[in-house]
């Protein structure tokens, strides 16, 4: 019965539509190869009718990493413990000098702060480990800009005087702009990206809740990508209408802006996907009132059928309540031909599904600045079994000397992935 109410989005995601024959095979498809199964632009997304299965809860136990394991890279890859022993270690930015920034902050019980590593013999691993900056609130992206340093805390950014070679800040930040602070479950979190020049900086700001479930006014300047300038004077609404949008990177060939979105709950299994798509300026990517194009949510339905109607298709699906949050292009030269300007997505992990889904990186191929396959499964190896996984991967940094790591905030430890 479940097969027989699988519809379909009606969507290409390049645009074109599909004949009738076309879309049955795929609809026997989709019901075929589960529910984690996505398409890339040259495929239809096939998509279930809303509340098709029930909305579940289901959290598995956060474990811990036993001794002498590791997640699982592909043939070819060594995986080894870069830094361990944080509190939360959600985000990474890495500085001009090389220097290693870790925010760590949870969304209950947070430490607060940021902690600096530094590679000081330039062997691949830190020797040197400090306390950066401290009685933060929740704080994630960073940035370096001139004299600066930037830390986008969940309530404002602040910035702070910056030379380019301390262990640690004591001076008082300037608070540049104010942000709505909290969220609802984990969009507490706000990233920071500068253009190629440093004159303008993204700040991504996640909704304050599910669906606008407590009106529209709750969610101002919010489900957005914001811009400004380095002093946080001139905002604008880059683009909306995106949940949660958290990573952010610049496309190495086309020079377009993408990010990763955390799409909506409670519409059942495999309702709503979360997506990693190019950012046009001022559009407007559907929430609330639409998911994955002009797919009206019946929660808001008949409210703003103009907002529905220019709601813009996403690039790349990556399965539905994954939780898909980091986001890094591939531009160094290490990883085989394959990787090269390729995207990394950290999948932080389901909540709101009956069988669990996402609890690992997945990697989309790109050519030409654009996606040129499937997503395909990278680093795993996170989940024990569907009541337990070790941990949950997060952030997702391009080191200089070509290796990559991954920030595990369950596990509290940072993985180094490297080609052998």
């Amino acid at each position: 019965m479940r097969n027989m109410r699988l519809i379909v989005a009606g969507l290409l995601v390049t645009g074109l539509m599909a004949s009738c024959g076309n879309k049955k095979e795929e609809e026997k498809e989709a019901a075929a190869s589960g529910p984690d199964s996505v398409v890339t632009k040259t495929d239809s997304l096939v998509m279930p009718a809303p509340f098709a299965t029930e909305s579940v809860e289901n959290r598995p136990e956060e474990a811990g990493w036993p001794e002498g394991k590791t997640p699982v890279a592909p043939e070819g890859f060594t995986v080894t413990r870069f830094a361990d022993k944080f509190e939360s270690p959600r985000w990474t930015y890495v500085g001009p000098n090389g220097d290693i920034f870790v925010a760590e902050a949870n969304t209950k019980k947070s430490a607060d702060r940021i902690t600096v590593l530094r590679d000081v013999n330039k062997d691949g691993k830190p020797e040197m480990r400090e306390v950066f900056l401290e009685k933060l609130n929740k704080p994630l992206g960073m940035l370096i800009l001139k004299n600066y340093f930037y830390v986008a805390n969940t309530d404002g950014l602040y910035r702070y005087p910056y030379k380019g070679s301390e262990t640690k800040i004591t001076a008082k930040g300037e608070k540049i702009l104010e942000l709505p602070a909290g969220g609802y479950n984990n969009h507490w979190t706000r990233n920071l990206l500068a253009n190629a020049d440093g004159s303008k900086i993204y700040v991504s700001v996640g909704s304050a809740s599910n669906v606008a479930d407590h009106g529209i006014d709750e969610e101002k300047r919010r489900a957005n990508i914001l811009e400004i300038n380095p002093d946080g004077t001139g905002e604008r609404v880059f683009a909306s209408g995106l949940r949660n949008p958290v990573g952010m990177d610049w496309a190495p060939d086309s020079k377009v802006l993408w990010t990763a979105v955390n799409e909506r709950d409670e519409l059942g299994d495999d309702l709503v996907p979360d997506y990693v798509t190019s950012v046009k300026e001022g559009g407007f990517y559907g929430w609330p009132y639409a998911y994955f194009g002009p797919n009206e949510d019946p929660r808001r339905k008949g409210e703003r059928p103009d907002l529905v109607k220019k709601s813009i298709v996403p690039d790349v699906p990556v399965g539905s309540h994954t939780a898909s949050l980091g986001l890094a292009f591939y531009d160094k030269g290490k990883f085989p031909d394959k990787y090269r300007n390729g995207a990394f997505v950290g999948q932080h992990g389901s909540w709101n599904r009956s069988t669990l889904s996402g609890y690992k990186v997945i990697f989309i191929p790109f050519k030409n600045g654009k996606p040129a396959g499937k997503p395909e499964d990278f680093l795993t190896g996170f989940v024990e079994n569907e009541k337990k996984v070790y941990g949950r991967p997060v952030g997702i940094t391009v080191m200089e000397d070509g290796s990559m790591l991954v920030n595990d905030d369950t596990g509290n430890t940072i993985w180094k992935v490297a080609a052998k």
